[in-house]
């Protein structure tokens, strides 16, 4: 019987282990998706407690996956999400750590329980399981830690080179400005531009956000053209402050080759709160996602497309608490042919900037690394390309069926490698568990015979490049 979690967790071969501990462990991190906050690393945010740090207790940017968790254990919502009422703040706080760690047997099989230990030993140096019996012990343990371990040192431990935090045209960057200017901060701090308000013409802020843009911008924005001036506008600016890349969460793929006109046609129901129909959303978001891919292109920008998310199931908890809050799940609508036409659209003109490809459901695994395929040019690498497994795929069989499918389809040694997706600060060790993976499966090649013995520090050079060195040259940082 292994011991838990030791050195040698989830590599059984001996080239697992050589290709994690003299390769992949060393290797910084480029986290070029996240939705850690810029306000919070520039002033190096310092936690009050665990339950701060760990839960994201009392605020909307905790981590979702651990809150699910807590639901479906049947805990109340105010002790998971909120502030337990008739409590004071550290007495809440206390309550909600206590209800996780007693939680934690239970989640045997789960990511969680895996991540939560990691969490604990990587940054706390806290080897206890956790459970009830050892609750006193790694909440005053972790608690001592935070007095010195504030945000940027928690990314500091692990070697974070670079991050992407996600952010909108209207934001004035005013963070990301500090950190430019801040000779201290030891991370790259960049921001990615996310205009999924522009896009999302149906839904019923949509006029009520073009006005803030036009705010922003300084001018009024009647016609189509007018916010496609000031969306270019406001890449540009992104531009100066270190973006060079772009995110979209295309639930859905809406494309069919519009004209201009009737694109704005589009462009003023949504403006005047008119039903929208699905055709017409295919026309205007069609137009659209060329036109910022060409501009992606222009300023050599790497454009995300994040497919596949069904939101805000539940209703009850959008109206109580919002949306982003743990309430999403898996779409399974069928858009690969409109997703090639986008990417057609622009590949015809020579305009298809970097691409990364990201599916909520594993089913299109196969479809979107193959189509992918089909849009490379030469003296670009992998110019578009799938990402690692997402949000409730970043686990072992999801990312196993990712880094597998990559290597059957595509080129696997050329991936741009792992990220976080997240709002904690905690969330690095993520990165080490995708590491682990990826070496094991490397290994098993080697040892089964699918890949010769000889030519393992040829492998170690490809493992070192999945996790660092393809991502910086990919993304030109």
């Amino acid at each position: 019987m292994k011991n838990f979690m030791d050195d040698d967790f989830l590599l059984t071969t001996e080239t697992a282990k050589k290709l994690y501990h003299e390769h992949a462990k060393k290797m910084p991190i480029i986290d070029y998706h996240c939705h850690l906050q810029p306000k919070e690393i520039y002033e190096d945010k310092k936690f009050r407690n665990l339950a701060e740090a760990w839960l994201g207790a009392g605020d909307r940017y905790g981590d979702h996956y651990k809150w699910r968790a807590l639901r479906a254990r049947g805990y109340e919502e105010d002790s998971i999400s909120g502030n337990i009422a008739g409590l004071s703040l550290e007495e809440s706080d206390r309550k909600k750590f206590d209800q996780f760690v007693e939680s934690m047997p239970y989640f045997v099989g789960n990511p969680l329980y895996h991540w939560s230990h990691l969490e604990m030993r990587r940054y706390f140096d806290i080897y206890e399981i956790i459970n009830e019996k050892n609750a006193d012990v790694i909440w005053e343990k972790a608690n001592k830690k935070l007095e010195t371990l504030t945000a940027r040192e928690m990314m500091y431990k692990f070697n974070v080179d670079t991050v992407c935090t996600t952010d909108d045209p209207v934001d004035s960057l005013e963070w990301h400005k500090k950190m430019n200017e801040d000779k201290t901060l030891k991370v790259k701090v960049r921001p990615a531009f996310r205009p999924d308000k522009a896009i999302n013409v149906e839904l019923d802020w949509f006029e009520s956000w073009v006005n803030q843009l036009s705010k922003v911008v300084g001018y009024e924005i009647k016609e189509l053209k007018d916010l496609e001036h000031a969306l270019e506008d406001r890449i540009e600016f992104f531009h100066s402050m270190g973006s060079r890349v772009s995110d979209h969460a295309l639930d859905v793929v809406h494309y069919t080759k519009a004209t201009y006109e009737e694109a704005n046609k589009v462009f003023h129901k949504g403006m005047n709160h008119e039903a929208v129909s699905e055709f017409e959303q295919d026309q205007y978001k069609g137009y659209i996602l060329v036109f910022l891919g060409r501009l992606y292109n222009k300023y050599g920008w790497v454009q995300q497309y994040h497919i596949g998310a069904l939101r805000n199931n539940s209703k009850s908890m959008l109206k109580k608490i919002g949306p982003d809050t743990g309430y999403d799940a898996i779409e399974d609508q069928v858009y690969k042919e409109k997703l090639s036409q986008l990417l057609g659209a622009l590949d015809e003109t020579d305009e298809l900037p970097k691409t990364i490809l990201y599916c909520l459901n594993p089913r299109d695994n196969y479809a979107l690394m193959v189509l992918a395929g089909c849009f490379q040019k030469e003296g670009v690498k992998n110019r578009v390309q799938n990402g690692t497994a997402w949000w409730f795929l970043d686990q072992q069989d999801g990312m196993r069926q990712n880094m597998e499918t990559m290597m059957q389809v595509a080129i696997i040694s050329q991936t741009a490698g792992m990220l976080t997706d997240s709002r904690s600060f905690l969330a690095y060790p993520r990165h080490e568990y995708y590491r682990r993976l990826l070496c094991q499966m490397f290994g098993n090649l080697v040892e089964s015979g699918q890949y010769p013995a000889e030519e393992v520090e040829r492998l170690g050079k490809i493992v070192e490049d999945i996790c660092y060195n393809n991502a910086k040259e990919y993304f030109g940082f």
